[in-house]
């Protein structure tokens, strides 16, 4: 299975809005529609390959310091379609 390792900015957010939050119990984040910028993006092969380079993304001293953040995200793999070709048979 492939990865796909990323560094990212961490969004600031203000303490009514975490309160808001936490009140009506709804997520302050959705990564899905507002998703956060990205600083760097890696390919990796595998889960050790992934998590050895997401240690090493994890020493940038922004990440250290609490303002961005490191991901590792499993890719699924699609399967290619089958297409049928005119004129050729399933032999």
């Amino acid at each position: 299975m492939r990865f796909l390792i990323v560094r990212t900015d961490i969004r600031a957010v203000a303490d009514g809005d975490i309160a808001a939050a936490w009140a009506d119990g709804h997520r302050l984040r959705d990564e899905t529609t507002t998703p956060e910028p990205r600083r760097q993006i890696v390919h990796a092969e595998d889960r050790d390959a992934a998590l050895l380079l997401a240690r090493a993304l994890a020493t940038v001293g922004a990440v250290r310091a609490g303002k961005q953040r490191v991901k590792v995200l499993p890719l699924i793999e699609s399967r290619p379609a089958f297409r049928h070709r005119p004129g050729r048979t399933g032999t």
